[in-house]
């Protein structure tokens, strides 16, 4: 269960009630723009988007979960009087996809670029068909309040236009490419979060935009290969990026990034060690101390939520139960 609201309905606790509501769309550079996530206290998170100006239109990158969110974006195309003409999705997790559907219905000229990695996540037996039918059977169940009923069926009717989550471009190395007219270095991880994740970096703003390689408080691992993520953000650090946007969370300099980083590491040999799981938990609440301050709950859950995933990488032998061999 604790599963099931980490990932499908996502981080139910990262810090105090957010309302239902997105926060403003902020100009972060260079023709970049940040829609921040939104963390609440019964529900699933939205992920963050980053809207980039091109010369042919708006790149969305990632569109969240919630009508609220999307409605945010849609709304920033609107006042701006531009077209979506590609959206990015950097992974296949709900609070990052969940948007295309409703961005697409408005602008119809939309293409969606990403890994074909969600094609495993909707086969018969994969993550999302697995959690598709633990939901169906949680639905109306008391236990289960309003908001997180509400969350379990916006789960199911997004899975019944699944095609949505699918890449109208497939991206499958990595190297420059041209969206909407603006070019950008595109990343295409071996493994990582999921089985190929994307990232992206504008070299003119200086800004690498990595979704959920990055995630405060605390990393998710429900479908990841944690070696091969370790090295995905090793290549990030390799890359002369000045600011990076993460899946969750406050844009990073380099010096919060690196923390991140050699936390990860750290973090990644403990669970797959015989050292005690409040020992590890301790190696990354430490570790990325100086991201969390300030905020009591994201520091309590960089404790708790790295002690469940040590347990859950060593049930998999080091990785998720769906991460394909490393």
């Amino acid at each position: 269960m604790r599963a099931l609201v980490l990932m499908v309905s996502g981080l139910a606790a990262l810090a105090a009630a957010a309302a239902e509501e997105a926060r403003p769309v902020r100009d972060v550079g260079g023709g970049i723009h940040l829609l921040p996530g939104g963390a609440y206290t019964d529900r699933g998170p939205d992920g963050n988007t980053v809207i980039i100006d091109a010369p042919q239109g708006l790149i969305v990158v990632d569109t969240g979960r919630h009508d609220w969110h999307s409605d945010a974006i849609l709304g920033f195309a609107a006042s701006a009087k531009r077209p979506i003409v590609a959206i990015v999705n950097t992974h296949w997790h709900l609070d990052h996809s969940s948007g295309n559907g409703r961005l697409k219905r408005v602008h119809a000229g939309a293409r969606v670029y990403t890994t074909n990695a969600v094609d495993r996540a909707l086969a018969p037996g994969g993550f999302l068909v697995r959690d598709l039918e633990m939901v169906k059977g949680l639905l109306g169940k008391p236990e289960f309040s309003v908001t997180r009923q509400d969350d379990f069926r916006r789960f199911i009717a997004t899975m019944a236009e699944r095609d949505v989550l699918r890449p109208d471009v497939v991206l499958t190395k990595s190297g420059p490419m041209t969206l909407a007219g603006k070019t950008l270095d595109v990343r295409v991880t071996d493994k990582a979060v999921t089985d190929a994740d994307v990232w992206l970096y504008d070299a003119n703003s200086g800004v690498a935009i990595i979704g959920d390689l990055v995630t405060v408080p605390v990393p998710f691992f429900e479908t990841a290969c944690p070696r091969k993520w370790g090295s995905a953000l090793d290549e990030v650090w390799r890359t002369p990026f000045k600011l990076a946007i993460p899946g969750h969370g406050e844009p990073m300099s380099r010096e919060q990034f690196n923390a991140y980083r050699t936390s990860f590491h750290a973090f990644v040999d403990c669970a797959v060690s015989d050292k005690a799981v409040q020992q590890c938990g301790k190696v990354w609440s430490s570790g990325v101390a100086s991201l969390t301050a300030g905020n009591a709950s994201a520091q309590q859950e960089a404790q708790s939520g790295a002690e469940y995933y040590t347990e859950l990488l060593r049930e998999g032998g080091g990785k998720s139960r769906d991460c394909l061999a490393e």
